[in-house]
């Protein structure tokens, strides 16, 4: 199983340095075989190549199994035309990894945030975003110096296919999708998006479909996130949603994520957060995001190619997660502890050693 890794820019490198870490004794106590290859993205690439993501950078990413890709400074960037490429967004259209799969959920001894364990299945190759809805050019753009226009693309095939996702996840979990929109304003994208996600509902009766306007959805999920199993939207609500929704559990900094293309079967680990600069290279930076997002990367390749040592992998590295941060005196700073980044990480790589040695102590 070949990893493409990629640190990218800000606190990428250290909380990819962690989570490599975690990844590496994870493979040695689980025996997953595991092979990394690493490419500069972002900055690093920028000034070695003057472009922070090449096209050959993609295709290379192309032919591997899973990517990790670390957080990136896209808004310090230069413009396009002087190389100054979306890498989050290169990664998504280019690989077409359409399905970003964000879970949130509530840990007891870590806060008193109300309870919730529910999944955002958020589209991520077309919306309100003006750098992947357009075939040439951009999405957003001035016809006089003081009018700001932009284009949103919502396609057919892309709700019905992230809607599919949400209902073959939700016949996993608690049989229930909510589906997010603005139809009363957006009467044609909205709309169609909803007629899709309708469409996919039809062939599951057995999981419950709710629909609730994008305003009164994040009123509901801050009043009672609990009732929420799986929640479908499209790109721009998505996003928005997930960041509450992680926030509401305790931390965005606790925020794993993929994207994935279950056709293709290529999937990407990337935390939610961002590139964080203003804490760059203090080693004090939380990398739980990009640790359980690598989790879920081994999860999600273990069910889709039907390796059961890694899903086992995956769901071990998400316990271990949770027994560091149990402890009051091992969390990092955000989290109100004093621990390091690269510590974070050693403590995280020791106990999932420990999980896997009392795996194999149990089966022998």
């Amino acid at each position: 199983m070949k990893i493409f890794v990629t640190p990218c820019d800000g606190i990428g490198p250290e909380i990819t340095a962690a989570t490599m870490e975690v990844m590496k004794a994870t493979d040695a106590a689980f025996g997953l075989g595991l092979e990394y290859h690493y490419e500069d993205t972002g900055f690093t690439s920028l000034e070695k190549h003057g472009s922070t993501l090449q096209d050959e950078t993609i295709e290379l990413a192309r032919t591997f199994d899973g990517i990790i890709l670390g957080p990136q400074s896209h808004m310090d960037y230069p413009p396009r035309d002087k190389g100054g490429v979306n890498v989050s967004a290169g990664f998504r259209v280019k690989l077409d990894l359409y399905a970003n799969v964000r879970p949130a959920r509530s840990r007891p001894f870590l806060n008193d945030a109300k309870k919730m364990d529910l999944v955002i299945m958020r589209e991520a190759t077309e919306g309100f975003y003006p750098d992947r809805n357009m075939y040439a050019g951009t999405g957003e753009f001035m016809p006089t110096p003081d009018v700001a226009l932009s284009v949103r693309k919502i396609t057919a095939s892309a709700c019905e296919r992230i809607a599919r996702q949400a209902f073959l996840l939700a016949m996993k979990r608690n049989r229930k999708v909510t589906a997010v929109h603005k139809a009363n304003n957006f009467i044609l994208t909205d709309g169609l998006f909803l007629k899709q996600v309708r469409k996919i509902a039809a062939e599951f009766p057995e999981v419950t479909l709710n629909e609730f306007i994008i305003d009164a959805m994040a009123a509901h999920l801050v009043r009672d996130p609990s009732r929420f199993d799986v929640i479908v939207a499209t790109n721009f609500y998505s996003d928005i949603l997930s960041d509450l929704a992680s926030e509401l559990s305790g931390s965005l900094g606790l925020a794993g994520s993929i994207n994935a293309n279950a056709e293709t079967g290529l999937v990407c680990a990337q935390a939610q957060h961002g590139s964080a600069p203003d804490i760059q290279n203090k080693n004090i930076a939380n990398p739980t995001s990009l640790i359980l997002s690598a989790a879920m990367m081994l999860s999600w390749l273990g069910e889709q190619r039907g390796l059961p040592q890694f899903e086992v992998a995956g769901a071990e590295i998400e316990r271990a997660v949770d027994e560091v941060l149990a402890n009051p005196a091992t969390r990092t700073r955000d989290l109100g502890g004093n621990t390091n980044t690269d510590t974070f990480g050693s403590l995280v790589a020791k106990a999932v050693q420990n999980r896997g040695g009392d795996r194999k102590a149990v089966n022998a």
